[in-house]
């Protein structure tokens, strides 16, 4: 009881059994988001000699979810900021559930993309509501933790999407089918312990509505808290045009684009990563899949100790600077043992997804709350513009102009992220996060 008496403020609010609660609802929506982005890749071994795919079709199903991601994650941040994160929060979830069903019955590759772009509109608003939500929740101390964590469970759907499509393989012609209806079941069971999830205590002070805030928090984290650090929020202008103003431009830049630089090669190669490997002359390209999905899984942990405990763009300059020398060995050296193929893809896998764990993070730190969902959202849409890019291009290609020269590519796509990192990069880490956004001056 005595503990009680004391007061805090949001930022400095002890970490509660509501804050792991919170985490583990929104991180299970990332699960659900990298389940579906991953799935595609394996049901596509079927899919394409079942609805008769050319590479046209098979490129742009591969990239169909990060079309829709684009979308989503651009037009529905607005609708977030205005209207409040709880309404999306749950709404999404229900949306996979019924998109997935529906992917069961499709009969041709339009159907197939059309669900599968329905579906990445959906993710796109987990994507602007996770990181802002949580963000907005979690203490100073344990939110890059906790943000990191969003995408370290992505990465567990996304292998797990892996693993069980290759299990599932073994039901016949229509196993692509069940593969992709599969994302159901996880989504269902998030859907189920998302409701009744309280809105965020920022937004409502961004709106006025102070009590009401008040009411929240002092239920779910502390009965004594002290609000005044967040009532700086309280503005009324909102939208995309804010963030093009000269205050916010070059932060949405270097959000974008860095992020833009690290998902290019991320999914061209690791939704196509068998073709890759067969490219890359290995005789069995469903254990080296394994051995990369593992890696990938592996850097994921070991990011979320990074952003704890290291500085933002130290470990962003860092990632880059590992990444674009794997990749650019495959350009250089002709006739790549495949010993030093997997080893460099082992390195690639690990790196970039440590570093990946910085794309739930940085972001949401670098707008008030306000634009958040906005700006997270508008971040998001042009690292989709990549993904897509990289996704619908890479099998092409491998094709074309072999794997080196596509490797090469997606080196100097690395480099330039180097670069915007060293000059554009700020740092968050240990910042209140009106500080860290740049809505009040750092604090000595």
């Amino acid at each position: 009881m005595e503990s009680s008496a004391v007061s805090v403020t949001t930022d400095d609010a002890p970490f509660t059994a509501f804050h792991a609660r919170l985490t583990a609802f929104t991180t299970g929506g990332y699960f659900c988001d990298g389940y579906i982005l991953g799935n595609v890749g394996t049901a596509l071994v079927f899919a394409g000699p079942a609805l008769h795919l050319t590479t046209l079709w098979t490129g742009l199903i591969g990239a169909s979810s990060l079309i829709g991601l684009f979308i989503g994650s651009l037009f529905l941040g607005p609708v977030i900021d205005r209207f409040g994160r709880q309404i999306v929060y749950t709404f999404d979830l229900a949306f996979f559930v019924l998109a997935s069903i529906l992917q069961f019955f499709v009969s041709n590759p339009g159907e197939l993309f059309a669900l599968r772009v329905l579906m990445g509109i959906g993710i796109g608003a987990d994507y602007d509501l996770g990181s802002t939500l949580l963000g907005e929740f979690a203490p100073r101390r344990y939110r890059g933790l906790l943000l990191a964590s969003l995408n370290m469970i992505w990465t567990v759907g996304y292998v797990a999407a892996f693993v069980v499509g290759y299990w599932l393989l073994n039901l016949g012609p229509n196993s692509w089918r069940w593969i992709l209806v599969s994302s159901a079941i996880p989504a269902f069971i998030v859907l189920l312990l998302r409701i009744g999830t309280p809105e965020s205590p920022r937004w409502l002070i961004s709106k006025g509505r102070i009590d009401e805030a008040r009411g929240v928090l002092r239920r779910y984290v502390h009965p004594q808290i002290e609000i005044q650090d967040l009532l700086v929020d309280v503005e009324a202008r909102i939208g995309i045009r804010e963030l093009l103003s000269p205050r916010w431009r070059l932060r949405v830049a270097f959000g974008g684009l860095f992020w833009f630089c690290q998902v290019v090669p991320y999914f061209a190669l690791f939704t196509f990563q068998e073709q890759v490997l067969k490219a890359a002359r290995l005789s069995n390209p469903v254990v080296g899949g394994l051995v990369l999905n593992l890696f990938i899984l592996l850097g994921a942990i070991v990011g979320l100790w990074f952003t704890h405990v290291q500085g933002r763009r130290t470990f962003l300059i860092w990632s880059f600077s590992v990444c674009a020398p794997a990749l650019a060995v495959f350009g250089i050296w002709r006739n790549l043992p495949p010993i030093a193929a997997i080893i460099c893809f082992a390195v690639f896998a690990f790196v970039v997804s440590a570093a990946g764990d910085l794309e739930s993070t940085y972001p949401s730190e670098l707008f008030p709350t306000r634009i958040r969902a906005t700006g997270v959202g508008v971040c998001t849409a042009i690292s989709r513009i990549g993904a897509a890019m990289g996704t619908f291009l890479l099998p092409v290609g491998i094709a074309t102009i072999g794997l080196g020269p596509s490797m090469l590519v997606a080196t100097g796509v690395l480099l330039v992220g180097l670069v915007i990192s060293i000059l554009w990069a700020p740092e968050t880490r240990g910042l209140r996060l009106a500080e860290a956004s740049g809505t009040v001056p750092v604090s000595s």
